[in-house]
């Protein structure tokens, strides 16, 4: 949960948007107590972590692409 709370600093909606939608989605989840369902939660937040870190280097990319190489 940190790590995704971390990585929500540069959302582009907002800390305050990603940390509303991240409190939600685990608290609709808080009661699940089947330990194959859980393993599958957290599957998918780790997919999530993986997916918000490549469109962070994604941006970070085009904005040193766009600084380097004008296309004027």
């Amino acid at each position: 949960m940190f790590q995704l709370l971390y990585l929500g600093r540069d959302y582009p909606q907002g800390y305050d948007y990603f940390r509303t939608r991240l409190k939600r989605a685990f608290s609709k989840n808080k009661q699940v107590s089947d330990p194959e369902k859980i393993e599958v939660l957290i599957a998918h937040g780790n997919y999530v972590v993986k997916e918000l870190e490549a469109l962070y280097m994604l941006r970070k990319y085009r904005t040193l692409k766009r600084r380097y190489y004008n296309d004027n």
